[in-house]
């Protein structure tokens, strides 16, 4: 499995934006593997996507990194209504440092 990442990214509408202009110019992504889920309601989704760098109960500093495979290790973020899903990958901080649309 391969995904998009950005740095530093501000909100769910700006990683779409990067995304479509990363796939548009032939960028493949990073390989990943999940390590845990985080399941959310949508109005928790939606303040979640609304602001990647507020930190999070839910992201601990040994989420994140990159494993012996040189897969990207990530949490992954669900919108438990529409199921919409991102990649978290936090790099040992509390807020969404790298994040990546996961698409099925």
């Amino acid at each position: 499995m391969r995904a998009i990442f950005g740095r530093k990214v501000g909100d769910l509408t700006e990683l779409k934006e990067l995304t479509e202009q990363a796939t548009k110019s032939g960028q493949q992504g990073q390989s990943y593997c999940v390590i845990k889920e985080v399941l959310l309601e949508d109005d928790e989704f939606h303040s979640f996507a609304n602001d990647f760098f507020n930190d999070q109960p839910w992201i601990t500093k040994e989420d994140g990194g990159v494993n012996e495979n040189r897969e990207v290790r990530c949490i992954r973020v669900i919108n438990q209504d529409t199921g919409e899903k991102i990649l978290v990958n936090n790099e040992g901080y509390f807020f969404a440092r790298y994040t990546a649309i996961e698409n099925d």
